[in-house]
Formats: C-alpha cells, structure tokens, sequence
C-alpha cells in the first residue's frame, strides 16, 4: 500500500520524525509548515491523509480542517491531527471540526501506522467509488462528510454488544439523540442481528465475558451483509495490543474507558456520516451502471446493452447448438401520434408499449428499445415457430386495448407490425440475425401491418 501523505506542523524536528517514519513503510511524504501552506499544497496536489498539529502560528489545526472540510476540493481528504493537547475536549473539538482521527504526542509507532493505513484504504475505497459515480460534486456528496459540530439530520441506527449493564446504561445515555441503539449481550446473537437490520455503527466492548472481541470484529468483516458497517472497539486501560490487532482486521476506531461522553458521540456520529456517505456513493455508481445500459424513459434495457449481450447470447448459442430467436416490432403510423399529440404524448404510448411487451414476452426473454419505437427482443433457445407465437401474444396485447394520452386524456387505438428471425444453424453473426428480423418486420408493414412475419433460418 502506498500513499501521499501531507505533515503538517512549525516544528522541524517532528516534522523530520514523522518523515522518517512514513517513509520507512514507502509512503510518499510532503511537508508544511504551517496552516496556509498546507491548505494550499492540498488545493493544488493530490493527498491521500494529513497529519496535522493543532498549535501552529497564523490558523491553527482546527481552523485548517474545518476549512479543509468546507472544500469541495479536500472535504473527503482523511485529517489525523497530531497533538500534545491530552485533554477529551480537545478531542472533541477536533472531530467537530471535521478530523478523522487524533495521535498524542509522542506517537507511537504501531498506532500510528495502524491508523494511518486504516484511512488510506478508506481513502482509496471512496476515490474509486467517487471517480465511477458520475457528477459527484454536483450531487453534493461533500456535504456528507462536512462537519456539522456533532449533529446528525436523523438519529444512527446502532448496535452495541455489551454484557455489563451499568456500562449499556452509560453508553446509551451518551448517545441518546443522536443514535437508536439496540443493546444485545451476546456475541453470536449480535452478529445475526448485525446481518438482519440496516445499521450504521457497530460498537464493541473489549470486555465480553468467555468471548473474544476480536473474533466478533472479524467475523462482522467476513459476512457480506456486515462487511461495510463501521466498527468501533471500546477497550480497558493497557489493551494497547488488542486495539492495534483489531485495527488491523478493519476496525475504523477505538475508544479507550473511562469514556469521555462527548468524545463517545463524537467519534459515533464521525463514523455514521461517513457510512453514509459511502452508502451515498454506492448508490450513485449503481444508478450510473443503471443509467448506461436502461432507457430512461421505457425502463427496458437500451441500444448498448442489446449490442453487447446480444453477440455474448449468439456466440453462446452457436457454440451449444441451441436455438436463438430475434424478434423486432414498432408501433404503426407513430409518427401521427406525436402529430396529434405532440411529444409528450409520444412519450406516454411508448411507456405504454414499452410494459405491453414486458407482459407478453417470458423471463428469460431480454427486451430492449432499440431506438424511436422500435423494441427488440432475444429469446434464447427459442425456435422460429415459438417466437411466432410470442410475436402474435405481442401484437394481440397491443390491439387488444387503447392506449391513454394522460395530458389529454384521449384514448388512441394502436397496432405494431412484427419481423422474427432464428439464428441460421450453420451459423451467423449479430448483425446479420438482426438485419434479417429488420427485413421481416419490412416486409409486414408493406403488407398491410398489424401483423407478424418471420424471416426463415
């Protein structure tokens, strides 16, 4: 794993200590040595993680990430701030200000690159989901992560396994208006629950009796269902070893008891707007996937997706010795609705067709609008003679009853020609099987329409 990684701090010294550290586990290292330099090395260069001290001269660390957060630019930059500062309120300023993470000095050195490598990873996952989703910044995925001084638009689901009551009932109370929590003893019962609800934070104690935590964290990490909830371990005094441990099996943090209230909300709301954001992101890269291979406006597959599958599905049927049947259909004298009726109305009768045809052709069928009011539908291991009969169940559901135009309210009877064509036995490509079932569907609107002809193998 390597990275870029920004230190930020005035004083020299620690400047070339961390250096030297980093740069022994191959990480790339820039250097600043104060506020304004650093937010203009990150405005112009690409960084992976800052690790930024707090009592600097001119801003100090605070002020720097929350103008890191407020950018556009570097609000999905991790920040671990760096700091002699021990106080639970300093801490707690920080996260509100935006930071992922605090190190008091001196740092060690297995924390540090425990932490360290857990952000880049977070980083290298959002970039990769940020560059695939489309016009992130225009959906505002920023303002996901931006600090927003320790509130949450709606409450956290969250779920803590913890067996001691009177520690159930402080956490509980802490976070009470920022989280729903389900509180559950067991280990094994937590981790079904885990996989069975939605929820955005995982808390853990150290301190479950005859379990070891460790093995609940890794199992959260292997079940798919559970593999992207945020897990924050809660350890006694001295379990150094464990937190270090349980950030390398992907914990995103840890708390050590006596728990700070403020710090505990804190770092819980940190976690939940950040599973929120990757969720967010998620989604968008679906909805792109969804948007590149479906027609917006019938919902069927589109142009690209029918060119791409449709050679995998002939190459496949050649090489078995199966069937293939195409089927391509329009709707008659089109033109004159959108005449009559304008776009909008065309709009309304293709959406129509567009699910008369998802009713007549079966499951396995793939259905695509191939352009205009043109659809086209592959029905693998399909022969001619059956394609007809699912060609003449399309042409009957498109007489059958009148399409609604909803601007107007008027009702207009249609038909749709058909041309069919099965896929030659001694073998053809895409584009001759599709230009065969084109010249069919020719051939019936010249010969009267509302009809469905099939071009023989």
């Amino acid at each position: 794993m390597t990275a870029r990684i920004l230190v930020v701090d005035d004083i020299p010294a620690n400047v070339k200590l961390l250096e030297a550290r980093l740069m022994a586990e191959y990480f790339e290292v820039l250097t600043a040595a104060d506020g304004m330099t650093a937010l203009s090395i990150c405005d112009q260069t690409q960084v992976d993680l800052i690790l930024l001290d707090i009592m600097m001269p001119g801003i100090d660390g605070f002020e720097v990430c929350e103008r890191l957060k407020r950018n556009p630019r570097t609000a999905h930059i991790p920040v671990v701030m760096v700091t002699a500062l021990d106080q639970p309120s300093d801490r707690v300023r920080g996260l509100k200000a935006g930071a992922d993470d605090f190190l008091t000095k001196p740092v060690n050195d297995l924390q540090l690159m425990t932490r360290v490598k857990s952000l880049v990873r977070f980083k290298a996952l959002s970039d990769e989901l940020r560059l695939r989703a489309e016009s992130a910044r225009s959906l505002d995925l920023e303002a996901l992560l931006a600090p927003h001084q320790g509130s949450l638009e709606e409450p956290g689901l969250v779920l803590l396994v913890e067996n001691r009551a009177n520690a159930q009932d402080r956490m509980g109370r802490a976070l009470n208006g920022v989280a729903e929590i389900t509180v559950i003893g067991d280990p094994q019962a937590a981790l079904f629950e885990a996989a069975e609800k939605p929820y955005e934070l995982i808390i853990v104690s150290s301190a479950l009796e005859d379990y070891d935590p460790l093995r609940l964290c890794s199992q959260l990490r292997s079940l798919e269902r559970t593999r992207f909830i945020p897990v924050l371990v809660v350890a006694e005094q001295g379990e150094e070893n464990l937190v270090i441990r349980a950030l390398e099996l992907g914990v995103n943090d840890y708390l050590v008891r006596p728990l700070d209230p403020n710090e505990l909300v804190a770092r819980s709301v940190t976690q939940i707007r950040r599973k929120r954001y990757t969720d967010f992101l998620r989604s968008s890269l679906t909805q792109s996937v969804e948007f590149a291979v479906t027609d917006a406006l019938t919902g069927l597959n589109n142009r690209r997706y029918l060119d791409t599958h449709l050679n995998t599905l002939v190459e496949r049927s050649a090489k078995r010795d199966r069937p293939l049947s195409v089927l391509i259909t329009d709707i008659d004298h089109f033109k004159s609705i959108n005449d009559v009726h304008g776009h909008e109305g065309g709009d309304d009768i293709l959406r129509d067709f567009a699910r008369r045809v998802r009713g007549a052709v079966r499951g396995a069928d793939l259905a695509c609008r191939y352009g205009g009011e043109e659809f086209v539908v592959i029905m693998p291991d399909t022969t001619l003679d059956v394609a007809a009969q699912i060609a003449e169940r399309l042409r009957d559901a498109v007489a059958a009853a009148p399409f609604k135009v909803a601007a107007s309210g008027a009702n207009v009877t249609l038909t749709t020609s058909v041309g069919i064509a099965a896929l030659e036995p001694s073998g053809e490509d895409s584009a001759s099987l599709l230009r065969r079932a084109d010249q069919a569907l020719y051939q019936a609107k010249s010969s009267g329409r509302n009809r469905v002809v099939g071009e023989a193998a």
